[in-house]
Order: structure tokens, then C-alpha cells, then sequence
């Protein structure tokens, strides 16, 4: 990817400009909290990391964050890890997710919508309502705060009450989608030990009903700490013996009672994609997640009340945590539960359509594949109410850009955004009030040292290093569930420069402060001491219309070899013909470097993925060294396991 784009595609006009809450956040800090008047974005972006406590003081008065116990100071320890934040303050993370319902009560807080792509709206009054009720009968059933609270639940609006109702009471909220099958939920849920555990009977995806039932019986036999299993009829079956029923839970009238938990008190458990082993279980704070996405949602996302936010997102990944602090700016969120490609490609547009959102944001992937299907988004669809597209999962390739700024409108605001589970929030990305260049993030986030590092240690401009983040941000982990001395934890972001974050991707910041993200560097393809990030090499072979998909590994070999392999899964009557060979190494060639030309060219019945949707390089490249397959790659963490088996295959033949 280039970083050589002095046009912008976009360019936001002066009204949009000054109407942007980060404009105003920006005089305001400078009046009162010492930010620099001028200098536009890269001067407060700057001040936000030189004077942490200044900027992060200055975000919870401006978002009135509502501490029920002041703090003594904004930043006590400030070591990574081990940085503390807010010394001695407490609150509720969804006190202040539900505060609009004092003054829009009648308003939608969420839009459901199902594979009918028919929006129903649930009020704030009625959100908080059911909170409320459903967090008394959680304290009724011996919920105490620090306790785990499960859900294996779809993208429904249950799931966010039994969110905010775990936090409510003070309780540690973690989540899979229902179509993680039981032994990738018990990897998950078995580490942290839940209480309680929320449940449906099945869901619906691709126009057909999918029973999960016997999975429900294996996770209850498998999960001997339960007290409690509540029970969703998506499909209107009865509770099974011994379960609650949703309905009855949350039928009462009762006003929502909010435990005050200290700032570093753990709101929830996400997990890494645990391809190689099981997933990381990472804590987040009630605290660091409050003001961190206050921060991104309204400031960078530049969302408020009168907003409707879509983000197509299933339980068991990040973007649903993130999408569900949407309700902190007041903002309505857009909970979709089906297939994102049914009935046809163009339905997640669709959706964005009928509940007339305002941010849409999707994955990179699903951006190409429209564009492949050759759907024509404003064409066949009204989303004048749309302001910004925005892509995350993967690098967003330049021809997406393009397809979007031509596709949609020409006036969108494209927000290409990266940060990580580890965070539940971004790096980089979305600035409202900053041009788009193609193939680039806008810039890094605010409160977020990052930089690009070289194996030493020294920040690089306009070259491909490390992504580090240098000061400690307050959505950083707490810990990891059972890691009692920290070693994973640190081990996982601190062992390669010592009190500084590493993330494990390859990056560039540009000299125009903008960020290129070229993937993961621990899949690095280093061909003669030049690194290259397998994002690009995608980018460019999936342009072709032949290619669907593609997955490159670089194998360093015992004769100090290194073998390249590129693995091509076609597109319907596509062939991988002397012309097409011909063409995908001549693309490469001309477009990256004569030197990423592959080894070979492999074509596969498949890529595998991670249950999240990223491609699975590393236990790719560990099957190709000879590593057994039980051992190179944690089978509840992949989406199609017998594709695998192509590649064990493979190895064996090559041995």
C-alpha cells in the first residue's frame, strides 16, 4: 500500500468541520484545561498523550462522567503494565449507559432487526425498565459484584439487558454467539467460571432455524459453578428442567439499582481468538471502558442523541461490546441478528436503509465482497442518512475506498479503523474533522500513544515497523483471567520492549500523520531482510477477479531457506491456469515487490478463519513446519476445521 497520497479522496467541509463534537471538545479543553488553541487535530492528539491527565480529566468533565466517590488523582501508577487509573473514584458503567432514559424515555434506545430486516424499536424507558428488573432478581439469585455472568446468545436485545444488568449489580458480563459450538464456549467460559448463564434454544441464520439446545445441555453439564441458567425461547420452545424463564425475570416495574464499584473493577471477559492454544481471557474495567468509549464513540465516532449506529457484529466479538456503549452518548443502536449476506449481499445496506443509520460500520471483507457481487449500494438503496462507512477486521484495501467513495456517495466520510480485543477500542481511525486518504487511517486516536517502532526501539515515519503504544491507556487489560503472576499478560504485549505496548502488527505512520496498516507481524513475509505484511499481498491478488480469497505464509527452512507458498481459494469456473499463475506473480511483481513473488501458487478448497472472521495464518504456518495438527491450532477457535487438513495434508506430502 502506498503511503504516497497527497490527494485526499475526502475532505470534510467547514460546517461539518465546526459542527463536529470534537471541534467543540477541542476549544473547550484549550479554555479550560490547558490544550493547544491551535494547531488543529495533530496538536490536541499530541497534548493528549504528553499530558495524560490533563486530557483524560477533561473527558469525563465533558462527558459528566458521574463519579458517586471523587478521585484523588487521574493517573496514579502510570507503569505498563499496572497503570492505574482514577485512584479511589467509583461509579456504574451502566448507570451511564442508561441516562437517557430521564429525558427520552419514549425514544428507540435499540432498533432490533432479523432476517425479515424489519427494525423494532425498544424504548429507553422500557431498556431501563427491564434492567432494572432483571438486576434484582440477578441479586435475588446471590449475584454479588465480581461474580461471572454468561451469556451464549445472538446479537439480540436481550443480550444488552443481561449486559447492563450484570453490570448493574456489579457482575462480570462474557459472551459467546451461538454459533460457537460447546468445546470453543467451555474453553471460554470454563476459565472464568460463571454463576450464571443466559441462553436461547437456538437462532435464526441464512433463512434457517439452527437448535442449540444440546449445546445449552453440554455447557450446563460441562459448567458445574452455574447457580442459574436463564432460559430465551428465540424459537419458542419451553425451559428445559431446572431453567428460568426470560419473560418472568423481567416483567417487573423496578428502577435499576446501581452498584458503585471502584474504577478498576472488572465489567467484562473477552477473549482472544485462541488459534493456538486457549483463548486469552482479557478483563476490562468498568472505569477504562467508560471513558475510553466515551472518548471513541463521541468524539472520533462523533455520535450523540440524535444519531442511529449500526455496526453488523455478533456477541463473541469486540465490536459488539463496543457497539452496545453506543447507549453512553445517547445514541441509538442498531442490533442486527442473521446472516450478512441474506437474502442477497446487499443486505447489511439494506438494513442500514430501514433503520436510517448514521454510522454503518461493517467488516473490510464484507466491503470487497459487495463490491466483487457487483452491488451498487446508492443505487438500490436510500442511505441519505448515512454520514460515514466504517471498516474494521482487516485493513480496508484501497479499491475499497475507491468502491465506496463511488458506490455510496462521494461525500461519505470513510472511517477505516484498527485497534484490538486487548483494548476493546482503536488505535487509530475516525476523526471527523480530518481528510481521507485512500488506503490509510485518518490518524491515531486521542489518549493513544502510538507509534511505529524498529527492532531498537526508534520511532520510524514513512516506513513499515512495530505498533507500539508508548503511555498506558485506561481500557488496557487489568489482568488476564488466571494468570496470577501476569506472565501471560506480559508476555502477550511486554516482552518485546520492555514497559511499552507492543500489538503484534505491522504499520506505517506517514509524514501527514496518517496510519497504514499492513498486518500482523508475527506472520511477517521477510524475503532478503525485506518485511512485508501479508494484508498487502491480499490486497492486491484478491483485486483479480478469479481469486476470492488468499493466504500467504513465509516458512524460514532447516537449510536457511525460506519457502513462500501462496494459497488461492478461486471463484466459482475460475481455474488456475498458466494465465492466471502468469498474472497473479506479474500483479505481485508490479504492484508490491519482485521479491514477494510466491515459491508456489497453491490453489485450496478453502481459507480458514478464526470464529471472529480473521485468517488463521500462524497454525497455517505451524502445520507446514510439521506440527501436528492437535497441537499447532486449538480446534474450537477455527471456523471449518477440515480445511485444515488440506494443509496437514500438504506438509506430509512435502516432508
Amino acid at each position: 500500500m502506498s503511503t504516497d497520497s497527497p490527494q485526499p479522496l475526502w475532505q470534510p467541509d467547514p460546517e461539518r468541520i465546526a459542527r463536529a463534537r470534537i471541534t467543540r471538545f477541542h476549544a473547550w479543553a484549550a479554555e479550560h484545561h490547558g490544550a493547544p488553541a491551535e494547531g488543529g487535530y495533530a496538536a490536541l492528539q499530541r497534548w493528549s498523550v504528553d499530558d495524560l491527565d490533563a486530557f483524560w480529566g477533561a473527558v469525563t468533565e465533558w462527558f459528566d462522567v458521574r463519579f458517586s466517590t471523587p478521585f484523588a488523582r487521574v493517573l496514579g501508577e502510570r507503569a505498563m503494565p499496572g497503570a492505574q487509573w482514577f485512584p479511589g473514584a467509583t461509579l456504574n458503567y451502566a448507570e451511564h449507559a442508561l441516562r437517557a432514559a430521564d429525558t427520552r424515555a419514549d425514544e428507540p434506545a435499540l432498533l432490533y432487526v432479523d432476517e425479515t430486516h424489519e427494525p423494532r424499536p425498544v424504548t429507553w424507558a422500557e431498556l431501563r425498565r427491564q434492567v432494572g428488573s432483571l438486576a434484582a432478581e440477578l441479586r435475588a439469585l446471590g449475584v454479588r459484584p465480581g461474580d461471572r455472568v454468561s451469556g451464549y446468545l445472538p446479537n439480540v436485545p436481550q443480550a444488552v439487558v443481561a449486559l447492563l444488568a450484570t453490570a448493574a449489580v456489579g457482575g462480570v458480563w462474557t459472551s459467546c454467539a451461538p454459533d460457537f459450538g460447546a468445546r470453543s464456549v467451555l474453553d471460554r467460559f470454563q476459565q472464568v467460571e460463571p454463576v450464571v448463564l443466559f441462553t436461547v434454544d437456538g437462532y435464526r441464520y441464512g433463512g434457517k432455524e439452527h437448535d442449540r439446545r444440546e449445546t445449552v445441555a453440554e455447557l450446563r453439564h460441562e459448567l458445574p459453578t452455574l447457580r442459574a441458567v436463564i432460559h430465551i425461547p428465540l424459537l419458542g420452545t419451553e425451559p428445559p428442567e431446572g431453567a428460568l424463564d426470560w419473560s418472568a425475570l423481567t416483567s417487573a416495574d423496578t428502577d435499576p439499582v446501581f452498584e458503585q464499584v471502584p474504577f478498576d473493577h472488572p465489567l467484562w471477559v473477552l477473549y482472544s481468538s485462541g488459534t493456538t492454544g486457549l483463548p486469552k481471557a482479557i478483563v476490562q474495567s468498568q472505569g477504562g471502558i467508560l471513558v475510553e468509549h466515551l472518548k471513541q464513540l463521541g468524539l472520533h465516532c462523533d455520535l450523540g442523541p440524535e444519531d442511529r449506529f449500526f455496526w453488523y457484529t455478533s456477541t463473541g466479538w469486540m465490536m459488539w461490546n463496543f457497539l452496545v456503549s453506543g447507549l453512553l452518548t445517547g445514541t441509538t443502536i442498531v442490533l442486527y441478528d442473521g446472516s450478512p449476506g441474506y437474502p442477497d449481499t446487499g443486505a447489511q445496506w439494506r438494513i442500514a436503509e430501514r433503520t436510517k443509520a448514521t454510522l454503518y460500520g461493517t467488516s473490510a471483507a464484507y466491503v470487497m465482497a459487495c463490491r466483487k457481487a457487483g452491488v451498487h449500494p446508492s443505487r438500490d438503496f436510500d442511505l441519505s442518512t448515512v454520514q460515514c462507512v466504517a471498516t474494521t477486521g482487516s485493513p480496508l484495501p484501497p479499491d475499497g475506498f475507491r468502491w465506496l467513495h463511488d458506490e455510496v456517495r462521494d461525500d461519505l466520510w470513510i472511517a477505516s479503523v484498527s485497534g484490538g480485543t486487548d483494548v476493546c477500542s482503536c488505535f487509530a481511525g475516525a476523526v471527523p474533522t480530518l481528510p481521507v486518504h485512500v488506503g490509510e487511517l485518518q490518524a491515531p486516536c486521542l489518549g493513544t500513544d502510538l507509534q511505529s517502532w524498529d527492532p531498537s526501539g526508534s520511532p520510524l515515519v514513512d516506513e513499515v515497523g512495530e505498533l507500539v503504544v508508548t503511555n498506558p491507556m485506561p481500557s488496557m487489560p487489568i489482568h488476564f483471567w488466571n494468570d496470577p503472576d501476569g506472565s501471560r499478560y506480559h508476555d502477550s504485549y511486554f516482552d518485546t520492549y520492555p514497559g511499552v505496548w507492543r500489538h503484534g502488527d505491522w504499520i506505517t505512520v506517514t509524514s501527514h500523520g496518517s496510519v497504514v496498516i499492513h498486518g500482523r507481524s508475527d506472520s511477517t513475509l521477510n524475503r532478503q531482510g525485506v518485511r512485508m505484511g501479508s494484508a498487502d499481498i491480499y490486497e492486491a491478488v484478491e483485486r483479480l477477479p478469479e481469486v476470492r480469497e488468499s493466504l500467504v505464509i513465509g516458512i524460514e527452512q532447516p537449510d536457511g531457506g525460506y519457502w513462500m507458498p501462496l494459497f488461492v481459494h478461486l471463484a466459482p469456473g475460475a481455474a488456475l491456469d498458466e494465465a492466471l499463475l502468469n498474472r497473479i506473480k506479474q500483479t505481485i511483481r508490479e504492484q508490491l515487490s519482485p521479491r514477494h513473488v510466491p515459491d508456489e501458487i497453491i490453489e485450496v478448497p478453502g481459507v480458514p478463519h478464526t470464529l471472529t472472521g480473521k485468517r488463521i495464518e500462524v497454525p497455517v504456518k505451524r502445520l507446514l513446519q510439521g506440527t501436528p495438527l492437535e497441537k499447532a491450532v486449538n480446534p474450537g477457535s477455527i471456523d471449518n476445521l477440515d480445511l485444515l487438513t488440506f494443509y496437514e495434508d500438504l506438509a506430509r506430502k512435502r516432508a
